[in-house]
């Protein structure tokens, strides 16, 4: 049986009575845990729902996450996991698309859910807090049950998160059990002595997104460790937690390490019980890496994947050595290479990080690919995307990541530049066509683009270049709390600024480059 779900009853059979998740002071044993998971997969069958079914968790990290994500499975069902930031013009795709036909969610999140409902296929709306009209409540919902675990091959979806295009539009990431069960696995064998029973993972994370999914809740889970949630990021909350319950293992994307350290109590915090710290998202800055090191005495760890890999293709391993500036080497399983247009490798050079000031990068680099088991099966329902996406070669599928680096003789990898136009801020990808077909749609703007600007704290902040519609008397402002009011907060652009036309081609592209280098001159 290959249904990932079981990595968790393996835990519980022990009946040891140790700690799986523990929130706001309330712990849940291995043992409550499987039990809950099976009332909640009773609850999804006694309402036909079962094999490859999606069930659409809408929700921030709270312990009814882990049990609708592990019950879903449970059922031979497929999770699609959905930003609880999102508002209902951004999960109406997410729905449509996956066809999901149950949604777990908060009760202040249903209005969003009723306003796209009637074009999708969602029956049942399952919810956490107070109850709701047409909602039905998440502990009603349980069913009496201890259903059978349903078998899933090893290539079987088991989550379908959705990753945005150049084009903005999400696309649903097929992510099989294989996928899931290997990177799990293998991010706990990456710390050293490997995830212990007494382990306790710090869970800051979002859980709708791969890392927190992944690296965080399941690496945890399936290796008999407790799992401390946290619904949202607070630097001083984060390290209270880590403080009172002596937490071991902590995960977080570069703007969460860069909040701990400009504390103004950051010399009092002790982190002393962590034995490893690891970061991902996006590239964090050295000065960074080496403050909190120099604070806390504990080494950040740096990696990189991306949705489409289940995430971690790269690691810093304690055990193998660390580079700093560099994403590591290649997980065990992981093939990796550096690649030019005509998917030929590029040279390596003797040892990294060079310095990009002296050095032409255009002799080194290209894009990185990557093959393996934590690959995905594919996005769903596009062809031409997954054609793009994927080179046959030797007997191996390459998956085409978008990102250009370079590598070393001694297997070290270093990213240097998207080959796209997306934004990370904050670890959060942001893709500019998503918020410029929105300020499209504003009555007040004639023309937009959108780039990320660099910023010390969030890595990128999102910027708006409008030109306005003549006589139309609206403010930067208000345009600013037009995108708020109808994208999550972290897409919204920190700054809008007016223009009286866009540098453009004369094939009428947006010459994007020249908007970074007049706002970086300011």
């Amino acid at each position: 049986m290959s249904n990932i779900v079981m990595n968790i009853r393996s835990v519980a059979e022990d009946d040891t009575g140790e700690v799986a998740v523990s929130y706001t002071g309330n712990d849940v044993t291995y043992g409550e845990l499987w039990a809950q998971t099976g009332q909640f997969a009773a609850g999804l069958n006694d309402r036909g729902i079962g094999e490859g079914d999606r069930v659409a968790v809408y929700l921030p990290n709270v312990p009814q996450f882990v049990t609708a994500f592990h019950g879903t499975l449970r059922t031979g069902g497929v999770v699609v996991p959905m930003n609880p930031q999102y508002k209902s013009r951004e999960i109406g795709h997410l729905l449509s698309d996956s066809g999901a036909q149950v949604v777990v969610t908060l009760s202040d999140l249903v209005p969003f859910v009723d306003e796209v409902r009637d074009d999708t296929d969602v029956e049942h709306v399952v919810t956490v807090g107070q109850e709701t009209e047409g909602g039905i409540d998440f502990e009603a919902f349980l069913g009496d049950d201890d259903p059978e675990i349903v078998d899933r091959a090893p290539d079987d979806v088991a989550a379908q998160p959705y990753t945005s295009g150049t084009t903005g539009r999400p696309k649903g990431v097929q992510l099989t059990h294989r996928n899931l069960s290997s990177n799990a696995n293998t991010a706990a064998d990456l710390i050293p002595n490997g995830i212990q029973t007494d382990d306790k993972q710090l869970g800051v994370l979002p859980l709708f997104h791969i890392y927190g999914m992944t690296v965080v809740m399941n690496a945890a889970l399936f290796n008999g460790a407790a799992y401390y949630p946290l619904p949202e990021w607070d630097a001083q909350e984060a390290v209270s937690l880590i403080e009172d319950e002596r937490l071991t293992l902590m995960h977080g994307v570069p703007a969460m390490y860069n909040d701990i350290i400009n504390q103004p109590n950051a010399e009092e915090f002790d982190l002393s019980s962590v034995r490893l710290a690891g970061v991902g998202g996006s590239g964090i800055p050295v000065e960074v890496l080496r403050r909190f090191e120099d604070l806390y005495d504990v080494n950040i760890y740096e990696g990189y994947g991306l949705t489409e890999t289940s995430p971690i293709t790269h690691f810093n391993s304690p055990e193998q050595g660390r580079r700093v500036g560099s994403i590591g080497r290649p997980l065990p399983s992981v093939d990796a290479k550096i690649v030019d247009d005509d998917f030929a490798e590029r040279p390596r050079i003797e040892e990294g990080p060079v310095d990009e000031d002296e050095v032409d990068l255009d002799e080194i680099t290209g894009e990185l690919v990557v093959a393996g088991p934590n690959v995905m099966k594919g996005y769903a329902r596009l062809p031409d995307a997954n054609e793009e996406a994927f080179t046959e070669q030797n007997g191996k599928r390459w998956f085409h990541t978008g990102d250009i680096g370079y590598w070393d003789e001694n297997d070290f990898f270093y990213v240097v530049d998207r080959k796209k136009d997306m934004i990370n801020t904050a670890g959060y990808n942001v893709y500019p066509r998503e918020v410029e077909e929105l300020l499209f749609e504003h009555e007040g703007v004639a023309d937009a683009a959108v780039v990320g600007i660099p910023d010390d704290r969030r890595g990128e902040t999102v910027n708006a270049f409008v030109v306005p519609v003549p006589d139309i008397e609206e403010t930067p402002e208000e345009l600013k709390q037009y995108c708020l009011d109808n994208l999550a907060e972290y897409k919204h652009p920190r700054e809008v600024e007016f223009v009286e036309e866009l540098p453009r081609t004369t094939t009428g592209k947006v010459q994007k480059f020249e908007l970074r280098e007049t706002e970086a001159t300011k």
